[in-house]
């Protein structure tokens, strides 16, 4: 799985010019998910999420996660991370995971982390297309993949 992690002071998902959900500060994350991933990577990229210190403290200091300071977040479906850009101009995604693996884990995920972050993690839908609005915080934008956790599988 890999991850685009930003700390936003407010975020939302359109569809059909509807909107989706939305979230006032805490994060919005970008959620690519490859043939290869599965519970395991569910379970270290929530308690990765969950914990980063990319909050301030009352020093100004990076050093609060989503849940110290009750932030909510939105959690947007996006095969797009998983491209491979080594050869050629045009992506690949070969990488992501088809519909029928990446839907259940993406659900999992949300529902993963709204029980680490102890409230409800929006979403979007996954594979529509939607139209994502942020105001970044920092700006703070963090990069996770899985694969390069440690015991990782690449």
């Amino acid at each position: 799985m890999r991850a685009v992690i930003q700390r936003v002071s407010s975020a939302s998902v359109t569809i059909d010019g509807a909107i989706k959900s939305a979230i006032g500060g805490g994060l919005l994350i970008l959620l690519g998910i490859g043939h290869e991933d599965g519970e395991e990577d569910i379970a270290w990229l929530v308690k990765k999420i969950s914990g980063l210190r990319i909050f301030n403290d009352d020093a100004g200091v990076m050093n609060r996660s989503v849940v110290d300071v009750g932030g909510e977040a939105l959690v947007v479906s996006q095969f797009t991370l998983m491209a491979s850009t080594r050869k050629g101009n045009r992506p690949s995604y070969t990488g992501a995971a088809g519909h029928e693996l990446a839907i259940p884990l993406y659900e999992q995920f949300c529902a993963a982390l709204s029980a680490a972050i102890g409230r409800q993690a929006g979403t979007g839908e996954f594979g529509a297309d939607m139209k994502v609005a942020l105001v970044n915080d920092g700006p703070v934008t963090i990069c996770i993949d899985t694969k390069n956790s440690v015991g990782g599988k690449g």
